[in-house]
């Protein structure tokens, strides 16, 4: 079983960064696709950015393309979101998930395992 766990969220204004961090517990790291969902208040959860296993494939959303950036070290079981030019719609929880399955899924159903979240606001 793989647990992760968010740090790094916080408030910032716009146009500041962020740097979230996951790392998800198990031996097997370098074999999952990780992925980043957001949550805004009153709203579903909502496809961020994804990695694939070797860290050279990625996707993203395209209300964040330009802005973030999503990176692995797989040495360290750590997946980042550096999260630029932030915005007030960026303001949510922020999830980390594991997946699978070959290719990089955007749909929050096809992933296992999940953390608890980390907020992020961005104040205007």
């Amino acid at each position: 079983q793989v647990q992760p766990v968010e740090s790094g969220g916080g408030l910032v204004q716009v146009g500041g960064s962020l740097r979230l961090s996951c790392v998800a517990s198990g031996r097997t790291f370098s074999t999952y696709t990780m992925g980043w969902f957001r949550q805004a208040p009153g709203k579903e959860r909502e496809f961020v950015a994804a990695i694939y296993r070797g860290g050279i494939t990625t996707k993203y959303a395209d209300s964040v393309k330009g802005r973030f950036t999503i990176s692995r070290d797989n040495a360290k079981n750590t997946v980042y979101l550096q999260m630029n030019s932030l915005r007030p719609e960026d303001t949510a929880v922020y999830y980390c998930a594991t997946d699978r399955a070959l290719g990089i899924s955007t749909q929050s159903s096809e992933y296992d395992y999940w953390g608890q979240g980390t907020q992020v606001t961005v104040s205007s």
